[in-house]
């Protein structure tokens, strides 16, 4: 009689223990709440190449300096996002797939494929892939990146998802295809009224003739409507070229720092790594 009491209690025992989990409500971890909020593209091959089998959530890159290489790439330069800046995929990794990568540009689209979550490491290594169709990239290219996030040790041990998304959002912000869109259609709509407004004057006054202007406004003229462009890759004297010299200048072991009076220029190795 004791042993079948026994053998009872056994049973409910293993039956509270498996049940208590779901019971008691157990923690959502971290890489499951980001895997809920970004869904992941799934990939697969035929007879035309590699391609996108089922989308996923779509992004927008939101910052320069994310390295792409070709899908079937071995190697992959991720770029990393610290302290609310991204630090982009440079050095002897980017020098070795320099033939066959680029970067992404502000605005493409792409999927997530794959978000690990390393707490030990206090990292979360972001990967996508190019949604060519989005870009307008015929044939497909299917280009990948990663970006990883890089925080205080310990930091991802309490995170709270919702911060851990708005700092991904710095770099890949959730868009879709009809924003694109009406995007796309109401720059054209722009450039074609500005066009207008510019043409406009000429048809109203065909035979008017303006006054020569002299050679210095000329030029400054022209040197007004260029716009002032950083690259990464550029040297300090291509940047001193092209915005003058900063108003102070900072050597940090193998950075340097140019400040002007609204822009920050970083140095790596003596070329661009990074604008503010």
């Amino acid at each position: 009689m004791r042993t079948q009491s026994q053998s009872k209690f056994v049973v409910v025992a293993c039956l509270l223990a498996w049940l208590a989990p779901s019971a008691l409500g157990q923690a959502v971890s971290l890489q499951e709440q980001l895997n809920a909020q970004y869904k992941l593209v799934k990939m697969g091959s035929d007879s035309a190449g590699m391609g996108v089998v089922e989308p996923g959530t779509l992004l927008a890159v939101q910052k320069g300096g994310i390295l792409s290489v070709p899908w079937k790439a071995l190697a992959v330069c991720p770029a990393k996002f610290q302290d609310n800046s991204l630090h982009p995929s440079v050095g002897f990794c980017a020098g070795m797939v320099k033939s066959v990568s680029r970067y992404f540009r502000v605005g493409d689209k792409v999927y997530p494929t794959k978000i690990e979550v390393n707490q030990d490491k206090a990292k979360i290594a972001f990967s996508v892939v190019a949604c060519d169709s989005c870009n307008g990239v015929n044939p497909p290219s299917s280009m990948k990146g990663e970006v990883v996030f890089q925080f205080a040790k310990g930091y991802l041990d309490k995170a709270n998802a919702g911060e851990i998304e708005d700092l991904i959002g710095q770099v890949f912000s959730i868009t879709s295809d009809d924003q694109q869109a009406q995007g796309g259609d109401q720059g054209q709509q722009n450039q074609n009224d500005q066009q207008a407004s510019q043409q406009a004057p000429q048809q109203q006054m065909p035979h008017r003739q303006m006054p020569p202007q002299p050679m210095a406004q000329q030029q400054q003229q022209q040197q007004q409507s260029e716009p002032e462009t950083i690259q990464l890759g550029m040297s300090p004297d291509q940047v001193q070229s092209t915005l003058g010299k900063p108003d102070k200048i900072f050597n940090v072991g193998a950075k340097q720092i140019f400040v002007y009076k609204d822009v920050k220029v970083t140095f790596l190795n003596g070329k661009v790594s990074d604008v503010q």
